[in-house]
């Protein structure tokens, strides 16, 4: 078994890549760029499958150019965030010869993700119909902003698909104008449903012997991670609006301005309330007819609202996070990301581990910090093999194999 990143982080997983994956031997063949479908290919990676990753000459992921901020070598932070335990092989997917590449490369793979406009991979040879009928235990991924269908002239941007996806509409303070997502998050949750899709595909060749298509887009995506106030259209017809940091169905559940900073406070049963008011001095609030239930707080809550935000102004957030918990109430500062992954450091939770990375040309060879990966699994571990490659890095490493016809053939058993 590898070294662990240290003993603070416990599950982060195995640094130097030594033991066993619970994908080893899977090879995927990576035409996908940007966001959802390296972050699928990505957690596929940490968990042992081989990620050959196709790029563009001279220019490769988008992402790559998406800087500042930047690594020492000036590489973007971005393209870092999600291409660890990748391999890089440039090919020109406009000439004949990239094109026999490509197809010899998904010949040796059990995997292919793309999330090309819907039509491309098609116009090149490398569609879904024609590689499963040459290879059909193959399980072809295929990512789009909209489906394949009306929606396939639309690009799939993230900012785009919170907009028309609804997520903006509950974004943001009622009297504001809609906010996003401070992060691409329709592009992360979409990349989750891929990497999930592939596993269930992959269990179903196990047992068949026959691969499949996958499917996954970002509205699809967003319309199901929108969950209960997706739920209140679709079952009540109610059309949420926006609440600023406060909840529709719970209260109180949102931030309020403690004496030095914000403080979210999540209430989310009556013990919790009891509690809350204890510790705030204001017993008496428990048994007022307008917040003795969770209903009545809710039709209530700018009251509520009031009196806590005056009672929770006497002190700091720190001082009633603490004091809080220990009563058993959901509570915390709202954190920088520094602080965020010093809290999960304290808690003793992976947070940030040093991926070594062997030297290259144009490279000093330095470790790529990475965040380490939230999956945790007791006997096979995430393994931190490689860092981020540089564009091309392994393109003669793996042109080689596939040149060689005594190459070993897929690895994923069936």
């Amino acid at each position: 078994m590898g070294t662990q990143h240290n003993a603070s982080d416990g599950w982060a997983g195995v640094l130097d890549g030594a033991g066993r994956g619970a994908l080893d031997g899977l090879r995927i063949a990576d035409f996908s760029r940007v966001l959802a479908g390296p972050y699928a290919t990505m957690l596929l990676a940490d968990l042992g499958a081989e990620v050959v990753k196709v790029e563009r000459p001279g220019i490769g992921d988008d992402t790559r150019a998406w800087h500042p901020p930047a690594d020492h070598d000036g590489t973007s932070t971005y393209f870092l965030s999600v291409n660890r335990n990748k391999k890089s092989v440039v090919l020109d997917l406009t000439t004949e010869a990239g094109l026999e590449q490509a197809r010899a490369l998904v010949a040796e793979s059990d995997v292919l993700v793309e999330n090309f406009r819907p039509g491309t991979m098609e116009r090149l040879g490398l569609g879904p119909r024609e590689l499963r009928a040459r290879h059909p235990e193959l399980i072809y991924c295929s990512i789009s902003g909209f489906g394949s269908g009306a929606g396939a002239g639309i690009p799939g941007y993230d900012l785009l698909v919170q907009a028309v996806g609804g997520l903006m509409s509950v974004t943001g303070n009622a009297e504001g104008e809609p906010v996003k997502a401070g992060v691409a998050l329709v592009d992360v949750i979409t990349g989750l449903h891929a990497s999930l899709g592939i596993l269930a595909a992959l269990r179903h060749r196990d047992a068949t012997g026959e691969g499949q298509r996958v499917e996954v887009n970002l509205l699809g995506s967003l319309l199901s991670a929108m969950v209960n106030q997706a739920s209140a259209f679709a079952v009540a017809g109610v059309v949420p609006g926006r609440l600023g940091n406060a909840h529709p169905s719970i209260a109180p559940y949102e931030t309020f301005p403690a004496a030095d900073r914000p403080i979210a406070i999540a209430v989310g049963n009556d013990r919790q309330f009891a509690a809350l008011a204890e510790i705030v001095g204001d017993p008496g609030l428990a048994l007022d007819d307008r917040f003795r239930t969770n209903a009545d707080r809710v039709a209530h809550r700018a009251a509520l609202r009031d009196i806590l935000t005056e009672r929770l102004g006497v002190a700091g957030a720190d001082h009633w996070s603490a004091v809080l918990l220990a009563a058993g109430v959901p509570a915390g500062p709202v954190n920088t990301l520094d602080e965020a992954f010093g809290f999960a450091r304290q808690l003793g939770l992976p947070g940030i581990v040093d991926v070594p990375a062997a030297p290259a040309e144009g490279s000093e060879g330095r470790p790529s910090r990475q965040v380490a990966s939230p999956i945790a699994l007791s006997e096979t571990p995430a393994r931190y093999r490689l860092p981020p490659p540089h564009l091309g890095q392994h393109t003669a490493e793996i042109l080689h194999r596939l040149s060689d016809h005594s190459s070993a053939p897929k690895g994923a058993a069936t």
